[in-house]
């Protein structure tokens, strides 16, 4: 007989409408003794079948679903999965003519915990829950099966992982890891990847939409832009037609990343600059300076983690859209995101509103952004939608 857990009375409503988290204060008892990862079947306190779903006894998600439909959690049911994600996107990814998309959105294409980004032909997997990390096996074999040709590498590096219980882990699962860079190319860009050592799975997929948008902004411009990384922004701000970029980031990796970026679309060497410095000081610098500048690119890591720390990431990304805003030109444009999933975008918009009550500034939001089409959001699991920014002037 299989384990399973049975819900506590009344706490049934959110898995009957598909939402995939069980949190262990809505169980009442745990059959059997599931290890960590094992699939379990999930009942209503009435005794009625709803759901199959990952236990994880050391995480306060203490089990993620992987189906609301009786179904063994199998290679071939990754495999279906993993088809759906395909249909869902190939019709935008062959149009964008995309080398460079996320394939699996975790919860979001109902595989709770896995995120899976396609680079060329090197599949690179983070596995952040219990129940992913069980059946990881079934899942690379059904990446093999659905992508012959591709290397598989795990970039399960995150310090999320120690709340299911699991260590972190890097390396390849199937295949060879790269020995040149990766480059992909998106909206005519090309952009190099470093899948072994860089941010995330290696690259920001998610921003590539605003990217694009960002461009409308720069034409014969003095662009800042904050938190570079490998340039992202910055390559559009000069195809864009930038007259100047200036590329802030702490790593330096990252920036020599971002240089080459700029080499390989054969952009102008003067066009940009690539400044190792910490942007909460070198904002300050340069208001102190007055130096100004005609539009402001703010998309930070992210800044609140949980609930307890919302509060101090809000007064961050406040101190940080205040400085940007104290030198911006007049009628400059700020360009200004949060990857924070806990922050809302009406929050969002209201911490804008008050750093610029704070700079002494008035601001027009313009323009409204989210994460791009490939990184979907289940109707049942509005967490999937974590990404948001504003094109905002500033008078």
């Amino acid at each position: 007989m299989s384990a399973s857990i049975t819900l506590a009375k009344g706490r049934d409503k959110s898995v009957r409408r598909r939402h995939p988290w069980i949190f262990s204060r809505g169980i009442d008892s745990v059959k059997g003794e599931p290890e960590l990862g094992e699939t379990v079947d999930v009942y209503a306190n009435n005794g009625q079948w709803l759901a199959k779903a990952a236990y994880s006894p050391n995480s306060q998600i203490r089990a993620r679903v992987w189906t609301f439909t009786k179904q063994n959690i199998d290679k071939a049911f990754f495999v279906s999965r993993i088809k759906s994600a395909i249909l869902i996107r190939e019709a935008f990814i062959e149009q964008g003519g995309l080398t460079g998309y996320r394939l699996i959105a975790a919860e979001s294409d109902s595989m709770p915990g896995v995120t899976i980004d396609k680079y060329q032909d090197y599949l690179v997997c983070q596995f952040l829950s219990a129940g992913s990390e069980f059946h990881k096996q079934n899942i690379v074999d059904a990446l093999i099966e659905c992508f012959p040709e591709c290397t598989v590498y795990e970039r399960s590096d995150v310090a999320v992982r120690k709340k299911e219980g699991l260590q972190e882990t890097t390396g390849v699962l199937h295949g060879n890891a790269p020995t040149e860079p990766i480059i992909i190319e998106e909206n005519g860009i090309k952009i190099q990847v470093d899948i072994l050592s860089g941010h995330k799975t290696g690259f920001y997929l998610d921003q590539r939409d605003s990217r694009l948008q960002s461009m409308k902004y720069v034409k014969g411009k003095q662009v800042l832009n904050c938190f570079s990384y490998t340039g992202g922004f910055g390559l559009y701000a000069q195809k864009g037609g930038a007259e100047r970029v200036i590329n802030i980031d702490v790593s330096q990796p990252a920036l020599d990343i971002a240089k080459q970026n700029s080499e390989i679309n054969g952009f102008a060497p003067k066009q940009a600059v690539f400044l190792n410095a910490d942007v909460f000081k070198i904002l300050r610098e340069y208001r102190d300076q007055k130096t100004k500048f005609d539009v402001v690119i703010m998309d930070p890591p992210k800044m609140v983690s949980s609930k307890s720390n919302l509060t101090s990431g809000a007064r961050g990304y406040k101190d940080l859209n205040m400085l940007a805003m104290q030198i911006l030109k007049p009628g400059g444009t700020l360009l200004t995101y949060s990857c924070s999933g806990l922050m809302e975008s009406n929050l969002f918009q209201k911490i804008i509103a008050d750093a610029a009550l704070d700079a002494g500034r008035e601001v027009k939001f313009v323009e409204s952004f989210t994460q791009a089409q490939d990184h979907i959001i289940d109707s049942a699991y509005p967490e999937g939608l974590y990404l948001k920014g504003f094109a905002a002037k500033v008078l």
